[in-house]
């Protein structure tokens, strides 16, 4: 029991050690807050939200906030286009987070039975 517990402990450090390390800023929201720059003060409270949640690396916040503007019905086509290449730049990220996590997770899996193996 102890060795499969030390084995998560280690899986799942290596998981949030390898979505902590992310690059910070790799989403470009230049294109969306300019599209937004003279919105109505409820749409651009949602972009500075999406925009505040990018830098933090919360892409669950900013894929909400994204979300939410996508919904609006009084976009401009500028304007959509910038939340639609936002929403598919955090996608990325998201994924790539995933994988680098998974990928660390991995190996601190096999060191950990390696060692245990000892």
């Amino acid at each position: 029991m102890k060795r499969s517990f030390s084995i998560i402990s280690v899986a799942l450090l290596a998981l949030c050690f390898a979505a902590g390390c992310a690059k910070k800023d790799s989403v470009d929201t230049a294109k969306l807050e300019a599209s937004f720059s003279t919105a109505e003060p409820t749409a651009k409270s949602e972009v500075d939200n999406a925009v505040a949640a990018v830098k933090a690396q919360d892409w669950a916040g900013a894929t909400a906030s994204l979300q939410k503007l996508a919904a609006n019905v009084k976009l401009t086509e500028e304007q959509k286009k910038a939340v639609s290449d936002t929403l598919e730049q955090v996608g990325k990220m998201i994924k790539e987070s995933a994988d680098k996590a998974v990928g660390e997770a991995s190996k601190a899996l096999g060191d950990a039975q390696k060692s245990l193996g000892k």
